[in-house]
């Protein structure tokens, strides 16, 4: 699939630039050009859903996902005994030392300027509709695609700011065969809020769409964008907008761009129904047959031991891949790491009674328990026999830990000479992994359903509390806070807020937003946002040199393909 939309793009591409070169007078009555492709209302809609397919596959293609989590305090990408080093890039990327020449440099914006492009492509196809009744369709439906290809562009725009700050607008592409200039963060900042509020009147309410709501953008869901693109704005543009922010989040609370609720169940936002969850305010459709990205390589199926699978009951894809997994909060001798940041599995644990602490489990009928892998992972093997999980390097069973080292086939409890721990240093044993959206089995007919919850309700419970927080509001951000965490925890829990919010600091607030978010493709830009990023310590990571590395590189190959573009500053 990703090979088939880079087909399309680089056809694409290739016939706007050899339009340049063609004969505008003459009559082409065999051939299908941009004045006579869209021809049936079926054709406006292909046509507007294009550009959706490749910005779902965007959320891990082209490296988006693994830049947005190795580079923090949350994931690793280990040298494994020799699986998964692949010339120490992710060790770049883990000790931010990454160069123009890291084709993942290039790959990102890429990835995210062939949605932008698509998008612009589909969108001058659309404006150029000047009777909409021809193709049996009224002027609001026809505004309402406008409205959510911008939408979905302005989606893309912002994850491109994120990355690499210095960036360059598309409007149009038809006709064009270079890009254009750069343009500065604050000028990219006003283009795509001026986006974003023009095209919240067109958009239809989630309750407009009803169960064709998954996959479509609607006022809520640019409304949210408004929300990330105001809580960050400090970081992009160098002012404040938290008040903004907060005004925004207030008003999706309160129904302005229709209805949305939590869900009383902590895994209800990711399981196999997800698609009509009121919580999902935008989402990607999923589908075992169709398609399914965050299940696919390079997100989630490559965050599991290689035959966990086999515990799971699901091998459907054959065998899984250790590429990512939590950065250890211990050294190999149990002791738990004295660094703030990181140490993602020791934070859930400062709350022992959260319901996601419980080992992933299949439960049946659409069921399961836990969100991580740890210890043994036993399953009955083609004998009838229980058998457990092994790696690829010995046949030994693995036990999963929070730390890192050659643990081999030492049996847990039992300490090793080894002390050391680092990128460079870790077996198959190594680091606890999170499964955030279900395996369910074989048989199971709701396994590989759930949709992709790229915003949730939740995320605008937890940018309002940050803009309490920072407004000296603590009593009103931790009751947001325990408004989402309270599904987590038991009744009555005493792992809630106290109500005057005295427990919240800095540290705690970012622990927070790590354990709600938890490889949700967002971790390094909420360490950015509080000036972490590259002063931080975390497991085999020092502090950066500078602040250059809040940004990235533009690929080298991207700078050979246009004579206009400058290198950001640091590179």
């Amino acid at each position: 699939m990703k090979r088939n939309i880079k087909s399309c793009f680089i056809l694409l591409a290739g016939l706007l630039l050899s339009g340049s070169c063609t004969d505008l007078d003459e009559k082409l009555y065999d051939r299908i050009t941009s004045d006579n492709f869209l021809q049936t209302k079926a054709d406006v809609i292909r046509d507007f859903l294009r550009p959706f397919e490749h910005s779902y596959w965007s959320i891990q293609g082209g490296a988006t996902f693994m830049l947005q989590e190795n580079s923090t305090d949350e994931l690793m990408t280990l040298n494994r005994q020799g699986d998964w080093y692949d010339g120490a890039q992710y060790q770049r990327v883990h000790y931010h030392t990454w160069t123009p020449n890291d084709n993942y440099a290039s790959d990102a914006w890429n990835a995210l300027y062939q949605g932008i492009n698509l998008a612009t492509n589909s969108l001058e196809d659309l404006q150029g509709i000047q009777d909409p009744g021809k193709f049996g369709m009224t002027q609001a439906e026809l505004d309402d695609y406008i409205a959510e290809l911008k939408t979905l562009r302005a989606w893309l725009n912002i994850r491109v700011l994120d990355l690499y700050r210095n960036m360059v607008i598309v409007t149009k592409v038809k006709g064009q065969t270079q890009s254009g200039p750069q343009v500065t963060p604050q000028e990219a900042f006003d283009f795509i809020e001026k986006e974003l509020k023009d095209a919240i009147p067109a958009l239809p309410t989630r309750q407009d769409l009803g169960i064709n709501a998954i996959g479509r953008w609607t006022k809520g869901g640019a409304a949210a964008l408004l929300v990330r693109l105001y809580l960050n704005a400090k970081v992009y543009t160098g002012q404040e907008r938290f008040t903004d922010c907060a005004t925004v989040c207030q008003d999706i609370i309160d129904g302005k761009y229709g209805t949305y609720a939590l869900e009383s169940r902590w895994d209800a936002p990711f399981d196999y129904n997800n698609s009509q969850s009121a919580e999902t305010v935008f989402g990607f459709p999923g589908s075992f047959g169709l398609t399914h990205w965050q299940y696919s390589s390079d997100m989630y199926f490559w965050m599991m031991p290689y035959q966990a699978t086999r515990y799971l009951g699901f091998t459907d894809f054959g065998e899984a891949n250790p590429k990512y997994a939590l950065q250890p909060g211990r050294d190999v001798d149990s002791v738990e790491y004295p660094f703030a940041l990181g140490k993602p599995f020791i934070k859930f644990q400062r709350y022992p009674d959260d319901y996601r602490l419980l080992k992933y489990k299949n439960l049946g009928n659409s069921k399961r328990e836990g969100m991580f892998l740890y210890g043994y992972l036993p399953y009955v093997n083609a004998d009838g026999k229980t058998d457990t999980v092994r790696g690829n390097k010995g046949p030994y069973p693995l036990f999963l830990r929070d730390q890192v080292g050659m643990f081999l086939g030492t049996p847990p409890g039992t300490k090793i000479s080894d002390k050391e721990s680092n990128m460079n240093h870790g077996d198959h044993n190594s680091g606890i992994f999170p499964i955030k959206y279900p395996y369910y089995p074989n048989n199971d007919d709701n396994k590989i359903s759930s949709a992709y919850a790229e915003i949730r309700l939740a995320e605008i419970y937890y940018s309002y509390a940050e803009c309490k927080y920072r407004a000296e509001d603590r009593a009103g951000a931790a009751a947001l806070l325990n408004a989402v965490r309270a599904r987590n925890y038991p009744a009555g829990s005493p792992s809630l807020y106290k109500a005057d919010g005295s427990q919240l600091t800095d540290q705690e607030m970012l622990d927070e937003w790590g354990r709600e978010f938890l490889v949700e493709g967002r971790r390094r830009t909420d360490l950015v946002r509080w000036g972490v990023f590259h002063t931080g310590t975390w497991w085999d990571k020092q502090p950066d040199a500078d602040d250059h590395t809040t940004i990235f590189p533009l690929g080298q190959n991207v700078l050979n393909a246009s004579r206009i573009l400058k290198q950001n500053p640091g590179y």
